[in-house]
């Protein structure tokens, strides 16, 4: 049974009603510093931790709750006699209950001006060591790090005389547990990133160790293949506009390799938001590689566009939107088998289309424009971390290197082609014209190969490429590439130039009479 309770909160969100409601319940109030005055503000009777152990708080607050009158009241079993005798011997009582989240470390440490001295400051002690000794004795211990805790806590003391079940105070050890891992791991990233300079200025973007926190969304029915086992984790502190952050609206179980294609289209369907080449922007997936994106005035024209491209391919693929998926859209839609449709909304004609339709998952995700901190691949005993392939060319960044300028509508599918060719695994040759894709060639050990695998796609679905632009993800090594892309139909080419045999690929296009770009940025997908 809970009868006393001591309250230590940086975070105050939340913490007035809930101590109230604690005394309420008949409950002793503990607290320390400002959480103590906010409570005695609030006409709560509450005792001083400096009270409760006959000494005062001490150097700037970092020695307060460091003492046996806190941390026996914590870590005594209630069912060993020889603990309670020796709290009983020493004046000490029980602390039923322990509320308390920790300084700010990584909001601090996040601040561009923050200073060494002030992220050593936003270092807690006292805190992890409480809610350490708390979650240790959770069977006799009710411990919360988060506001979100509060009401479902108070409901169950409400109903159980002020008892909390094992099964709830266990729960919450574990979160403790995971919550002050993830603290320690911040502080040693941030420390084991600083340079040797006295000053502490040099950080590297890459700590000597790395540690990493992720709470799981769900287990798998199984992973890549149904003889792996598979589950989902989420960043503990979520990346805005990211998939992990999707709500489904309908639809089976997402699977390992739904969320893995999802992914794919999602963060290719993100980069045409508010691009010049239309409102709307629809991206097709299949096997993490796009088989299918055009931009239209509307989701519906967006959508056709992209079907077009390659519509054997699109069969059970994942659609992702970057507007509203209206009901035109989802008529559309619902004529094809798709396995998981993404936007960042639908709306109620849409919804009644699709429940039609129940093992269509429907994702509803916020757009945002972050980026994960890290990209991650594992390796066998090791990880490659690297950072997020987030630049996107801009015009004035690029080099025209044939004597052909291009023409501005050649220039805006050149823009086109080499944004989609960056979600396109390498080797990546990628055709489009008018705002959609014609044909595109993925995952090849040789680029020619990519090369007239696309415009063979692009024959399959009936389109032309004369007159296309084509982009190629990282530079030709030869001039056959050029060759192949140039007589499928190509005018124009974007390619990030680089090659010892660059001279060669001009004088190549200049032969062909094309209009060339030189990006100065390579954008391999493996």
């Amino acid at each position: 049974m809970i009868r006393t309770a001591l309250l230590s909160v940086s975070d105050k969100n939340g913490i007035v009603p809930f101590a109230k409601a604690l005394h309420e319940q008949g409950i002793k109030l503990i607290s320390t510093g400002g959480t103590a005055k906010l409570l005695a503000q609030n006409q709560l009777p509450v005792v001083e931790v400096s009270s409760l152990t006959k000494f005062p708080e001490m150097l700037d607050g970092r020695v307060k709750t460091l003492h046996p009158m806190v941390h026996g009241g914590l870590l005594a079993r209630r069912d060993f006699p020889e603990h309670m005798a020796a709290l009983k011997e020493h004046g000490i009582d029980t602390i039923d209950m322990l509320v308390i989240n920790l300084y700010p470390f990584n909001e601090a440490v996040a601040k561009e001006n923050c200073s060494f001295e002030d992220a050593v400051e936003n270092i807690d002690i006292g805190g992890p060591a409480m809610l350490r000794a708390a979650a240790k004795n959770h069977q006799d211990v009710t411990v919360l790090i988060s506001p979100e805790d509060y009401a479902p806590v108070l409901a169950e003391m409400k109903a159980n005389q002020n008892t909390v079940s094992y099964k709830t105070n266990l729960a919450l050890a574990k979160k403790v547990f995971a919550h002050t891992a993830q603290y320690d791991g911040a502080i040693a990233n941030y420390l084991s990133a600083l340079g040797d300079d006295l000053d502490h200025k040099a950080r590297s973007a890459y700590p000597e160790t790395l540690h990493l926190a992720f709470e799981k969304v769900q287990e798998m029915r199984y992973g890549e293949n149904p003889h792996q086992s598979a589950a989902f984790y989420k960043d503990i502190y979520p990346v805005a506009g990211a998939l992990a952050n999707y709500k489904q609206l309908q639809g089976k179980e997402l699977s390992y390799n739904n969320i893995a294609d999802a992914d794919s289209a999602w963060e290719c369907v993100k980069s045409f938001t508010g691009n010049a080449g239309g409102a709307a922007a629809c991206v097709i997936v299949k096997h993490a590689n796009p088989c299918g994106v055009a931009v239209g005035t509307t989701a519906l024209e967006a959508y056709q566009k992209a079907f077009m491209t390659d519509p054997s391919s699109a069969f059970g693929g994942i659609i992702a939107f970057n507007v509203s998926c209206d009901g035109a859209a989802a008529q559309e839609i619902s004529k094809q088998f798709v396995e998981v449709l993404i936007a960042p909304s639908f709306s109620d004609e849409a919804k009644a289309i699709f429940a039609a339709k129940q093992n269509v998952r429907l994702l509803e995700i916020p757009l945002g424009s972050a980026f994960n901190t890290f990209d991650l691949k594992r390796v066998g005993g090791g990880l490659l971390v690297q950072s997020p392939d987030a630049k996107n060319v801009l015009q004035s960044e690029m080099r025209v290197v044939s004597q052909r300028q291009p023409t501005p509508s050649e220039m805006n599918d050149m823009m086109f082609a080499w944004r989609v060719a960056k979600f396109v695994k390498s080797n990546a040759i990628v055709y489009c014209a008018n705002g959609m894709t014609l044909g595109i060639g993925a995952g090849q050990m040789s680029r020619v190969d990519s090369a007239r695998m696309a415009s063979i796609k692009a024959e399959n679905a009936g389109l032309s490429l004369k007159g296309s632009a084509v982009a190629s993800d990282a530079f030709f090594p030869f001039r056959d590439g050029l060759d192949v892309v140039v007589n499928g139909g190509a005018s124009c080419a974007i390619q990030p130039g680089g090659s010892m045999r660059d001279d060669e690929i001009i004088a190549a296009a200049n032969e062909h009479g094309i209009a060339m770009i030189f990006t100065g940025t390579r954008h391999f997908r493996h």
